[in-house]
């Protein structure tokens, strides 16, 4: 007995029947897995990234949003790709789109 075969069990050979595995037996685990991964994780991102871009392309003077940074601010001029924020009396911060998170109800921000 090696001190090696403590840390490691040693590979015993088994004797062969003549029997050979399918190599393609294993696919159809891997393409069950494929499909769940996609259901579960590669599916919601995609809509929430949709949800996300029909926000900001729908983003308005007057919506009342709160920006990924928490900042909650009614929306006074929007560009291409910024859009400016009133977050307090006389306090205006301009930010990019990609920036805001969601949307808030009317009323929510009170300014």
């Amino acid at each position: 007995m090696n001190l090696l075969d403590l840390i490691i069990s040693p590979a015993l050979a088994e004797g062969t029947t003549g029997s050979v595995s399918d190599p393609l037996s294993g696919l159809p685990f891997l393409i069950i897995m494929f499909v769940l991964m996609y259901f579960l994780l590669i599916r919601p991102q995609q809509k929430r990234a949709k949800e996300h871009k029909t926000l900001l392309s729908a983003l308005k003077t007057g919506d009342e949003v709160v920006t990924n940074g928490g900042i909650i601010g009614t929306v006074a001029s929007v560009d291409e790709s910024f859009a400016t924020l009133v977050i307090a009396d006389g306090v205006v911060v301009k930010v990019q789109k990609q920036g805001i998170n969601q949307k808030l109800p009317k009323g929510s921000a009170k300014i």
